[in-house]
């Protein structure tokens, strides 16, 4: 397509500039055929109706997607992709991206329940949680599911964390959260005193973090924060609630002064879940283990005797909120995937008619109709 050549110029400069944004010698070799055509290397930092900026070793340009525009809304180019750009042309294209290692997923709120990817090739899913408001411990639970299912290593970041008035209330706060996070780090942060950023830049030097949250949570301020500037605009949230304006209206990647990449995104209105049944299993990986005990391996923690999960109910190690979110999270998880897969479908219409038929026959049996 290009004369090889050109890339030789560029091969150095690659090394030094795009490491910075996460360019290794894994990615290199995957590049290795792009680069035998001459095209360029560089990640995406922002995506926008058919185009995108790119970051290469010539700084950043805007390239063209319309070769890498598929039907499939989960492999359009994203933020976070690496892309292989001609190095040449007005405009340049896009002709291909690189396998991702990780993809965040979440299913989009329109009736056609598609899944929509919000940043690609992300090392930690920084979820952050407003102190400003009561604690959503079932919105954690769907981010940390969806984080856990992209690859990604989840973190909860509690912001705002000076308006919490005394030090014992921030305790109980950041354990509830705790408890509902199993092998999930939880640090709370002020950026306004600067508690817990140091902490947290150690975190986020190491690779591509993505910074989630509900509109409100304070991500942009965070991420002013991390990029030791004024780069994202900030406004209030609304005192009522704690929400805010989408001040973010787009995915942005920035190389972090103290090294790693950031990726905020806007305020997530809806957090669906898509696909990630292995993520709810590891959110709720307490209940999970609790099941290999039951007496039937196939126990629905419903009512069956010899139920590990219901014993641990009782006796008040597990919380019932816990049973009840990973009940909830699993049935919406099934109904998105049977939207694409037949043999789910029956299944759960199967199950469906069981239960109806227990039902009735329950009924019957309390009105004296059955013998």
């Amino acid at each position: 397509m290009f004369n090889a050549s050109l890339n030789t110029s560029h091969h150095s400069a690659a090394q030094h500039t795009l490491a910075a944004y996460g360019w290794d010698a894994a990615w290199e070799a995957e590049f290795a055929p792009y680069a035998a055509q001459g095209l360029l290397p560089g990640r995406v930092v922002r995506v926008d109706r058919g185009q995108c900026d790119v970051v290469t070793a010539d700084g950043i340009v805007r390239a063209d997607t319309t070769y890498v525009t598929p039907h499939d809304p989960l492999r359009v180019v994203c933020t976070g992709d690496w892309a292989a750009v001609d190095p040449v042309g007005d405009p340049q294209f896009v002709r291909a991206y690189l396998p991702r290692r990780t993809a965040f997923v979440r299913s989009t709120s329109s009736s056609r329940s598609e899944g929509q990817i919000l940043a690609a090739n992300v090392d930690h899913a920084i979820i952050a949680v407003s102190l400003a408001v009561e604690l959503d411990l079932g919105r954690i639970e769907r981010f940390l599911a969806l984080a856990w299912e992209s690859g990604a290593q989840p973190l909860v970041v509690l912001t705002k964390a000076d308006l919490v008035p005394d030090a014992t209330g921030l305790s109980y706060l950041v354990d509830d959260v705790e408890t509902t996070a199993p092998g999930v780090q939880v640090l709370a942060v002020s950026a306004t005193t600067g508690d817990g950023i140091d902490v947290l830049n150690a975190v986020v030097s190491g690779g591509t973090s993505v910074l989630l949250g509900v509109s409100g949570a304070g991500k942009s301020t965070l991420a002013n924060a991390l990029l030791g500037e004024d780069v994202m605009d900030v406004q209030a949230a609304r005192e009522v609630d704690g929400k805010g304006r989408h001040t973010t209206t787009t995915r942005n990647l920035l190389a972090l002064p103290g090294g790693g990449v950031l990726i905020d995104t806007p305020g997530l209105r809806g957090v669906g879940l898509w696909d990630a049944e292995a993520g709810v299993g590891q959110v709720f990986s307490e209940i999970e283990a609790l099941a290999e005990d039951c007496r039937f391996h196939d126990c629905a923690h419903e009512a069956e005797p010899g139920c590990a999960v219901l014993a641990a109910i009782e006796d008040g190690t597990l919380p019932h909120r816990r049973l009840d979110s990973y009940r909830k999270l699993l049935r919406e998880n099934r109904r998105i995937v049977a939207k694409t897969d037949a043999r789910l479908r029956r299944e759960m219409l199967k199950d469906w008619k069981r239960k109806g038929a227990e039902g009735r026959f329950a009924m019957e049996a309390k009105r004296g109709k059955v013998r």
